[in-house]
């Protein structure tokens, strides 16, 4: 019973997304922001329960980063559609995520089984992604003074770093499997 639970989470949290990106829509942040932070804080729990009591399941693996895309995506269009951040910055998000599922399908097509293992340069592309939907919440949630910090911190400074990191681990992975798939496709 107790395998099953991160998977419930995760797909709990695959079902917030909607009345988030909802909310975001109605320009209501606060409360998009408590539902963004209990998606995030429901993914941690979730994948500390999966390793502390050996219930990592090859469903919940594959459904957690999916969950994680499909809240990252939502926000980041509907806050460049609202004009909160540029569309560059957008496209760059989005389109590095569509390169590397692009890449992974034609690979598994071509090579058969996959194994992503999240690089470092990865991972800090998607902490900064999730700062930086963050800090927008919390620029437009009205919070005074925290608000007005966040702002500053947040453009022009988090939209580079952030755009930094997704072009460098779009082309990581690029490269990475790139240079995989030429060796695969030469045996």
């Amino acid at each position: 019973m107790l395998a099953l639970v991160p998977n419930v989470i995760t797909v709990v949290r695959i079902v917030l997304v909607l009345p988030t990106a909802w909310l975001l829509w109605e320009a209501r942040y606060v409360e998009a922001l408590i539902l963004t932070a209990v998606a995030g804080a429901s993914d941690a729990v979730d994948g500390w329960i999966a390793r502390r009591f050996d219930a990592v399941s090859q469903f919940g693996a594959a459904l957690d980063p999916v969950a994680d895309k499909l809240l990252v995506a939502s926000l980041y269009v509907i806050f460049a559609l609202q004009g909160h951040l540029p569309v560059w910055l957008a496209v760059i998000v989005l389109g590095r995520d569509l390169v590397i599922f692009s890449g992974a399908v034609v690979y598994r097509l071509l090579f058969g089984h996959i194994e992503f293992a999240p690089t470092l340069i990865s991972k800090a592309n998607t902490a900064m992604q999730i700062a930086v939907a963050l800090a927008a919440l919390v620029m437009l949630s009205g919070l005074g003074v925290i608000s007005e910090l966040t702002a500053v911190l947040l453009d022009p400074w988090g939209f580079y770093l952030l755009a930094t990191l997704g072009v460098a681990s779009g082309a990581d992975y690029v490269v990475t499997w790139g240079l995989r798939a030429w060796r695969e496709a030469r045996t």
